[in-house]
């Protein structure tokens, strides 16, 4: 079996994120991705005995989860004094079939093995147990991309790589099917976060742990030339009329059940009792070259 590719340098993330904790870690997009689970555990009318939160930066979605679970537990990454438990997000310390549900925000798009987590938090799950995670995806910083890339080309005649690359919404969909979710749903938002020029944006990345961490990445950072003409081509794209620049981030909510006898199974062809011509209340139409009478 071969092993994932190693795209993130895990150890250096985890210390930037500890370092960001330590500091005051901005948590807008963490009390969005917050918002949208209450919204979303709404529709769900049940409780759950044992709850997890894996892995969310700060623990803004203890108050999503306390009234619905008689026991919940918070997984760290890094040393926390409100975290229940420090442990990997590529190797969770989670026995088989001991969870009712699984929540993460903003914090899966950052393993190196997405589909083994995946796997793995489908496992802890109990039969019919929930698994909810917000990640970001694809479109995430698309613009900064954009103008890093051709800022250094332009300037010093190659380019390395600076932002992350993110999941694609059509993959992660495949990937709950994968790691054996039933039931699953994958939908997105894209974010529109504005900031007063690039170096704002900049300083925000840093702040939550998230600037640069790839395996991939130079040594050195970039000269202050290309951060120059980034940000005045960042300007001249992205800018609104009022001067702001925009910085886009597309949240992406994965959800999907540990299998149940209980749960909806799809019909299997063929096994249609009623027409749906006839419940449209409308005249049915062959296709060309179709016998009649034919199903």
């Amino acid at each position: 079996m071969s092993q994932p590719a190693t795209v993130f340098d895990r150890a250096l993330a985890r210390r930037r994120l500890s370092r960001a904790l330590a500091a005051g870690h901005p948590d807008f997009l963490l009390q969005r991705a917050a918002a949208d689970l209450e919204e979303r555990l709404s529709a769900v009318l049940r409780r759950f005995p044992v709850a997890v939160d894996l892995a969310t930066a700060l623990p803004v979605a203890d108050a999503v989860l306390r009234p619905r679970c008689e026991r919940l537990l918070r997984l760290s990454e890094v040393e926390s004094g409100d975290c229940d438990v420090v442990g990997d997000l590529e190797a969770l310390p989670l026995a088989p079939e001991s969870l009712d549900l699984a929540v993460s925000l903003l914090a899966l798009q950052g393993v190196n093995d997405l589909p083994g987590t995946l796997i793995q938090i489908r496992r802890s799950l109990r039969p019919d147990g929930l698994f909810m995670g917000c990640l970001l995806a694809g479109r995430t910083l698309q613009e900064l991309r954009q103008v890093l890339i051709e800022a250094e080309v332009a300037v010093s005649g190659g380019a390395s790589p600076r932002i992350a690359p993110f999941a694609d919404l059509r993959d992660l969909g495949s990937l709950l099917q994968r790691a054996g979710f039933a039931l699953p749903v994958v939908d997105s938002e894209l974010v529109t976060v504005r900031y007063g020029d690039m170096f704002g944006l900049m300083r925000d990345l840093r702040a939550m742990g998230w600037a640069n961490a790839l395996g991939s990445r130079r040594s050195v950072g970039l000269r202050r030339d290309v951060l120059m003409k980034a940000a005045a081509l960042y300007t001249e794209r992205h800018a609104d009329t009022d001067g702001r620049v925009r910085a886009s981030f597309e949240l992406v909510w994965l959800s999907g059940w540990a299998p149940h006898e209980s749960q909806q199974k799809p019909l299997r062809p063929g096994s249609a009792k009623t027409r749906l011509a006839d419940a449209l209340g409308v005249a049915e139409r062959r296709a060309a070259g179709e016998e009649p009478g034919r199903e």
